[in-house]
C-alpha cells in the first residue's frame, strides 16, 4: 500500500515558501523524475532561458547517478554488488569509492544502524522495486541475512579496486545516493554563479542563496496528513533530510511496514513516523541531510537523542507513530523563533 503520490511528498513535506520573492522577481522551476522519486530545481534572479539550461544540466547529472548507483537495474553498483557476491575485485572509479568511503564513516559512527550493506534484506523485503507490495519474509529468511551480518567495514579499497571480505554485502544506496545528488547539484548551480536556487530531490532540500530580501522557507509535513506542521527558513548552505513511514511501505495484518530496516534484526520498525534534520555548512551538506537521519529513524523513540549527540546534529525533530513531537532544544528554539507570536 502506498500513498497516491510522491510528487504530493515534494509539494506538502517541504513545500517551498516562496511569499519573500520581490513583485518583479521569478522563480523558475525545472521538474524531473529520477531516483524512483519527484525532484525540481528553483532558480531565482536569471532569465527563464538560464534557469531553464541550469535546471537541464541538473537533471542531467541527477539521471548519471541514477544509472550509475541503482540498486536492482543495470547499473555500477549492481556490478560491484555482483563482484562481492563471487568473492571478486571490482574495478570502480574515484567517485564510487569516496562515496562508500563516506558512507562506510557513517555507518561506524552510528554503530551500523546506518548500513547500506545490508541490501539483500532489502530485497527480501520487496523494497528493490517500483512498486512495494505486501511481502512476509520468513523468520528463517530474515536471520539468514542478520546472521551474515554485512557490514560497510567489509569493503576492502585498494586504489579504485573493491572487494568484499564478507560475499553477503549487497550495496543500496537509497538512503544516501539522493543526499550525494543534492551536493552534486550544488556545486553545478555555484559553478555558474546563481544568485540563489532550491534544489529539492523528494523532499531532501539544499538552498543557495536568498530569494531576493527573505530567506526560502519551506515546510515539515505532518506525517499522518498531507499538512504542515511546521515552517522553516532556510539560509545559504542550510539543507534538510527527512525519513518517513509513509512513502515506501506497506500494510500487513494492521502493521505499517516503511522501508527503513534494523541492520539488528532484519526486521521494518513501526515506532517512528519521521524524523527530520536540518544540517548546514560543508560541501557535504546534502549527504549529510540524507544520510543522518536514517540512524535515529532505527533508534526509534527510546535512543534517538543518544544517537544525535554522538553524530553532533543539533536540530532535529522526530514524530512517532503515535504522533508524539519530540525535538532537540536547538529545533525548538529555531521553529519557535520562526513562528513569531502565537
Amino acid at each position: 500500500m502506498r500513498k497516491p503520490s510522491l510528487w504530493a511528498f515534494v509539494l506538502f513535506l517541504l513545500l517551498p515558501l516562496l511569499e519573500g520573492c520581490g513583485k518583479n522577481d521569478t522563480v523558475y522551476r525545472t521538474q524531473g523524475h529520477v531516483f524512483g522519486t519527484q525532484v525540481e530545481v528553483s532558480v531565482y534572479g536569471e532569465s527563464e532561458e538560464r534557469a531553464q539550461a541550469l535546471g537541464a544540466a541538473v537533471l542531467k547529472e541527477f539521471d548519471r547517478l541514477h544509472h550509475k548507483f541503482h540498486a536492482w537495474q543495470p547499473s555500477q553498483l549492481t556490478a560491484l554488488n555482483d563482484a562481492i557476491a563471487r568473492g571478486e575485485v571490482y574495478q570502480a572509479d574515484e567517485e564510487m569509492v569516496d562515496l562508500l568511503k563516506s558512507a562506510t564513516v557513517l555507518a561506524e559512527q552510528s554503530n551500523n544502524l546506518f548500513n547500506p550493506a545490508i541490501g539483500h534484506l532489502i530485497r527480501l523485503w520487496g523494497f528493490q522495486s517500483s512498486d512495494i507490495t505486501e511481502h512476509g519474509p520468513s523468520r528463517a529468511e530474515i536471520k539468514r541475512w542478520v546472521d551474515a551480518n554485512p557490514r560497510m567495514s567489509d569493503l576492502v579499497f585498494d586504489g579504485t579496486r573493491i572487494s568484499s571480505r564478507n560475499t553477503a554485502v549487497m550495496l543500496d544506496l537509497g538512503g544516501y545516493a539522493k543526499g550525494y545528488a543534492l551536493d552534486q547539484a550544488a556545486r553545478i548551480l555555484r559553478a555558474e554563479h546563481v544568485k540563489a536556487a532550491l534544489i529539492n530531490v523528494g523532499g531532501n532540500i539544499l538552498a543557495i542563496g536568498r530569494p531576493g530580501d527573505r530567506p526560502w522557507r519551506v515546510g515539515i509535513r505532518d506525517p499522518r496528513s498531507e499538512g504542515m506542521i511546521a515552517s522553516v527558513a532556510l539560509q545559504d548552505n542550510e539543507a534538510v533530510g527527512t525519513s518517513g513511514d509513509y512513502e515506501r511501505y506497506f500494510m500487513k495484518d494492521g502493521k505499517r511496514h516503511p522501508h527503513i530496516i534494523d541492520p539488528r534484526t532484519g526486521e521494518t520498525t513501526d515506532l517512528v513516523a519521521s524524523v527530520t534534520i536540518i544540517v548546514s555548512g560543508g560541501m557535504d551538506v546534502g549527504l549529510r541531510s540524507d544520510g543522518n537521519s536514517k540512524p535515529m529513524f532505527v533508534a526509534g523513540p527510546a535512543h534517538w537523542r543518544e544517537i544525535a549527540e554522538h553524530l553532533g546534529l543539533k536540530e532535529v525533530m522526530l514524530i512517532d507513530a503515535n504522533r508524539n513531537v519530540e525535538m532537540t532544544p536547538a529545533m525548538q528554539q529555531r521553529l519557535a523563533s520562526e513562528a513569531g507570536p502565537g
